[in-house]
């Protein structure tokens, strides 16, 4: 299972495809969720918190895969199965477009057309996003082991929403943990996203 950008959302209709602003390619926040999981996965002492330091050593699609199965062996295969299954919902998609009584013939006809043609896109988004979600679950796992109690970012777009979801992922479920994202000025005068950790 390759990892590689996509795109934004697409918005598939009978008149077009179109692409939906602020709904971006989960791959834009994988690069940097797999930097913080490196970067905290390791013994922190007495200090639990973690600084993102933005010039980071880009890493290539193959070097993120490779990190990813280090901490999930099974993860290609685990992929590949939610692949299938995305898969036979798209197609499944494309198959009752012809029941759509609102449409013309000729219309069913460009919708399904234009499905197909964005089913590779699409499934790419999927599994950028199965990739990004399995990091951060991983992220939270290193978090409550580690018991890392803070992690600080620049407070830019992307680090945000990373910062977020990782929010999302140790407030979940019973083992739910108290977090709170703030921004901050740092001593040289630059924003900075903060998510803090408590009761790990």
């Amino acid at each position: 299972m390759k990892i590689k950008y996509s795109g934004p959302r697409p918005f598939i209709t009978h008149h077009g495809v179109t692409f939906k602003d602020g709904k971006e390619d989960k791959y834009v926040y994988l690069m940097i969720g797999i930097q913080i999981l490196q970067a905290i996965d390791k013994d922190f002492g007495e200090k639990k918190s973690y600084s993102y330091d933005i010039t980071t050593k880009r890493l290539s699609n193959e070097e993120i895969l490779n990190i990813m199965l280090q901490y999930e062996p099974s993860l290609e295969k685990d992929t590949n199965l939610e692949r299938i299954s995305y898969e036979e919902k798209l197609d499944e998609e494309i198959y009752n477009v012809s029941t759509k009584d609102n449409l013309t013939e000729l219309e069913k006809e460009i919708l399904a057309n234009n499905l197909k043609i964005m089913k590779e896109y699409r499934i790419q988004r999927a599994i950028n996003k199965i990739y990004y979600m399995h990091n951060i679950y991983e992220i939270g796992s290193v978090i409550k082991r580690e018991k890392i109690t803070e992690i600080d970012t620049p407070f830019y777009e992307k680090y945000w929403h990373v910062l977020r979801t990782i929010q999302g992922e140790l407030t979940k479920g019973k083992s739910s943990i108290n977090t709170e994202l703030k921004i901050e000025e740092n001593a040289k005068g630059d924003m900075v996203a903060k998510l803090l950790i408590s009761n790990i």
